[in-house]
């Protein structure tokens, strides 16, 4: 197995059955592996629970004890966190699954379930976790990055993005050509961008929302 626990921050996996058996036997073998795993007999002990950082996945029993599993995972879908998830049951169906995998659900196993299954979908959940988390960290460096520019930079880069030359953008700007330079080469070295093409996919990044102009 060569999960996400060993591009960077530990992985966490966690556990929601209301079968006290089936956590102790997915909290051993998945320790076995080295990831750390946390248990839980319902969603309410789940929500309660500090969230962690890295990289992270939700095994999640379909029915649990006064609660449905797939009703949690469309609670978890409205809400800010963003976890895959691997159903298990003993009493699923097709339609039941296919419901679930329409949701965003990683996998879906009926119990038993082979050992290696389980953790192979575990691998391919935490990787896919590892690169949202990238992805956010990504966006969120291009947005401070973007905060860092002047107002006259933001407008020039907005015109740029349009794919107005320096001359154009003077005459929209009423100023220089020159100082449209200026502008836009702060504006380029600020985004860490290495050309235009890769600014337009940096604003692109960023939605493209506080760059559009009057």
């Amino acid at each position: 197995m060569s999960s996400a626990k060993n591009e960077g921050q530990a992985s966490v996996v966690y556990v929601i059955d209301d079968d006290e058996s089936m956590r102790l036997a997915l909290s051993t073998l998945l320790r076995s592996t080295g990831l750390r795993v946390e248990t839980f007999a319902s969603s309410q002990e789940f929500l309660a629970f500090p969230r962690h950082d890295g990289p992270s996945c939700l095994i999640l029993d379909v029915r649990l004890r006064g609660e449905s599993g797939l009703t949690f995972q469309q609670e978890l879908a409205n809400s800010s966190l963003r976890l895959p998830i691997l159903f298990m049951t003993a009493h699923g169906d097709i339609e039941m699954s296919v419901k679930a995998m329409k949701a965003g659900a990683v996998d879906f196993f009926p119990k038993p379930f082979r050992d290696q299954d389980m953790l192979d979908a575990i691998d391919q959940a935490l990787k896919r976790d590892s690169e949202r988390l990238v992805g956010e960290q990504s966006t969120a460096a291009l947005r401070t990055a973007y905060e860092s520019l002047t107002p006259r930079e933001k407008e020039v880069m907005a015109f740029v993005v349009k794919g107005l030359m320096n001359k154009q953008i003077a005459s929209e700007m009423h100023l220089s050509e020159i100082t449209v330079k200026i502008h836009r080469g702060q504006a380029m070295k600020k985004m860490s961008a290495r050309s235009v093409p890769d600014l337009v996919r940096k604003a692109e990044a960023l939605n493209t929302q506080p760059l559009r102009t009057k």
